[in-house]
């Protein structure tokens, strides 16, 4: 009796294991296949030729062409080719790189710079971001980057966390900068730290094609230490309104302001997504926004050379 007693704690005790250990690979989200693209830039720029990497099925492109997401990637990257008034530029901050035998994303905070003698000398910090959603390309003007940008797929599953690997490097820069190109370089208070969003949204249209939203579940993680790759780590996905909670932090919030994310609506405008308040805990989701950045400040805001490597991403029911 006692012998049986065993066996089926052992049994149930597996059971519970695997209940809560079931693991889903986002599609692409091994980062093994990249899209390479080749663009040619303006001949007052140069006329160097660019590559650029996307996440998706491997292949080649070697025309000046907009960039749509290929083969079910889920994923986008602040890779951009831009034409303004003609002139071709691009900027290049999520890289392919190695990783245990195979590859992962590397992104990396940096200064683009753009130069015509005579006409024109920019200089922009851009932070390296990999997210679920769309680069809306070709990128036409510098002001609200974030409205060029889809944030969220389509989703109704309801995970315990996400689960991936990552390597962090930081600055030793006290502070960071917030460089435009078209205003003085500003000092900004705070550290440089590499960003990690996992949120879950319902998300609805209203009859002027404004696009509402309450937040479900919410996962946020920056990451505040110089680490080598730790390998299969777990963040929790906490539901419901957790402004009360111990562990909530203000940039936990709702998405308000500069900051806010964007989707298309029902017309195929890019309008602001209005995070309106918090659901219900039991709340079944409309949308994921995944979001991997290398600086958290926002647009033109950070420290160059805070560098985020990920791989490896993973969802955990």
């Amino acid at each position: 009796m006692k012998l049986r007693k065993l066996l089926l704690a052992g049994v149930m005790t597996l059971s519970c294991t695997a209940a809560f250990s079931q693991e889903e690979l986002l599609p692409y989200g091994d980062f093994e296949k990249w899209i390479t693209r080749n663009i040619k830039e303006s001949g007052i720029l140069g006329g160097a030729t660019k590559t650029l990497m996307e996440v998706g099925p491997t292949a080649t492109m070697t025309k000046n062409e907009a960039y749509k997401n290929r083969g079910g990637s889920p994923w986008a990257t602040s890779n951009v080719y831009a034409k303004v008034a003609g002139v071709v530029k691009t900027n290049s901050s999520v890289y392919k790189d190695s990783h245990k035998g195979g590859s992962c994303a590397k992104l990396v905070t940096h200064i683009e710079t753009c130069k015509a003698i005579g006409i024109i000398n920019i200089r922009v910090l851009a932070a390296g971001s990999l997210f679920t959603g769309e680069m809306l390309e070709p990128i036409t003007g510098t002001s609200n980057p974030m409205s060029k940008m889809e944030f969220g797929i389509p989703f109704t599953k309801r995970p315990k966390a996400i689960k991936f690997d990552y390597k962090v490097q930081l600055t030793d820069d006290a502070n960071r900068i917030r460089e435009t190109g078209f205003s003085k370089v500003k000092d900004i208070a705070g550290k440089d730290y590499p960003n990690m969003v996992c949120i879950l949204q319902k998300r609805w249209e209203d009859a002027k094609g404004n696009i509402h939203a309450q937040r479900i579940g919410t996962c946020i993680q920056r990451f505040k230490n110089t680490t080598d790759w730790k390998e299969g780590q777990s963040f929790t996905i906490n539901y419901g309104d957790i402004s009360g909670q111990s562990y909530f932090k203000s940039w936990m919030g709702l998405m308000s302001g500069e900051n806010s994310y964007y989707a298309r609506n029902s017309k195929g405008k890019n309008v602001k997504i209005i995070e309106e308040g918090w659901a219900d805990a039991n709340t079944t989701p409309t949308h994921i926004v995944i979001q991997f950045s290398s600086s958290y400040g926002g647009a033109y805001v950070g420290s160059p050379g805070t560098t985020l490597w990920v791989d490896n991403v993973k969802l955990v029911y």
